[in-house]
C-alpha cells in the first residue's frame, strides 16, 4: 500500500501538485519585466483610443475589452501557470498602477502623459464636428450625452468636453440652466420687495 500525506493523493501526486502551483515557469524578474511591459503597452493603446472606447462603449468597443485580455495573456504569463506567478504578475499590476496613479496626482505632465486632456466637443452652442470625427462619436452618441446632462440640444451648452477617462461634462448656457426652489423664493421675495416699495 503506498504511503499518502492526503487521503486523496500520493506522495509523487502532492509532489506534483505543490510543483505545478509554486514553481515558476520563468524567471520572477522575467514575470515582472512582462507585466509593466504590458501593463504601460495597454496605458500608452487606451491613451492613443480610449476616450471613445471610455465613453461611448458599443458592442463593437465591449468585444475589443472582452478579448484584450486574452490577446495579452500570454504576453504576461509567458510559459507560467503557477500560482505564485499569477499572483507575482497580480502584485506588480497593482503596484505599478498605484504608483503611476499617485505620480500622475502630483505631476500634471505625468497626467497629460498618461491620460491626455479634455477635448471640446461644443462651445458656445457649436459643436465641433472635426473633433467628433477624430473621437469616433456621432451626432447621436453627443445629443444623448447632452440629454443625460439636462441639455435639449447642443444650442443650450456653453461648453461640453470629454474628460481624459471618458466622461462627457456638460456646462449650460446661464438662460438654460435649472432654477433650485430656493433660487426661485429668493426671486419671488425679491419681486415682492419691489412691488411692497412702490407701493
Amino acid at each position: 500500500m503506498m504511503s499518502t500525506l492526503h487521503p486523496l493523493l500520493t506522495t509523487g501526486q502532492f509532489d506534483a501538485l505543490m510543483n505545478d502551483l509554486f514553481t515558476m515557469g520563468i524567471g520572477p524578474v522575467d514575470k515582472v519585466v512582462r507585466t509593466v511591459c504590458v501593463y504601460l503597452g495597454i496605458a500608452l493603446l487606451l491613451r492613443v483610443a480610449g476616450k471613445r472606447l471610455m465613453a461611448q462603449m458599443n458592442s463593437l468597443d465591449l468585444v475589443v475589452v472582452l478579448l484584450l485580455s486574452n490577446v495579452v495573456q500570454n504576453a504576461i504569463i509567458g510559459d507560467d501557470n503557477s500560482l505564485s506567478g499569477g499572483l507575482l504578475g497580480a502584485v506588480v499590476l497593482v503596484v505599478v498602477n498605484a504608483a503611476l496613479d499617485r505620480l500622475s496626482h502630483r505631476s500634471a505632465r505625468v497626467r497629460w502623459l498618461l491620460e491626455g486632456s479634455p477635448t471640446v466637443l461644443v462651445r458656445d452652442g457649436n459643436v465641433d464636428e472635426t473633433a467628433l470625427a477624430r473621437l469616433g462619436i456621432t451626432t447621436s452618441e453627443l445629443r444623448q450625452a447632452l440629454r443625460r446632462q439636462s441639455a435639449d440640444s447642443a444650442r443650450e451648452v456653453k461648453i461640453a468636453q470629454i474628460d481624459p477617462g471618458g466622461a462627457i461634462v456638460v456646462d449650460l448656457l446661464a438662460d438654460e440652466q435649472s432654477v433650485s426652489r430656493a433660487e426661485l423664493r429668493a426671486a419671488v421675495a425679491e419681486l415682492s420687495e419691489l412691488i411692497r416699495e412702490r407701493r
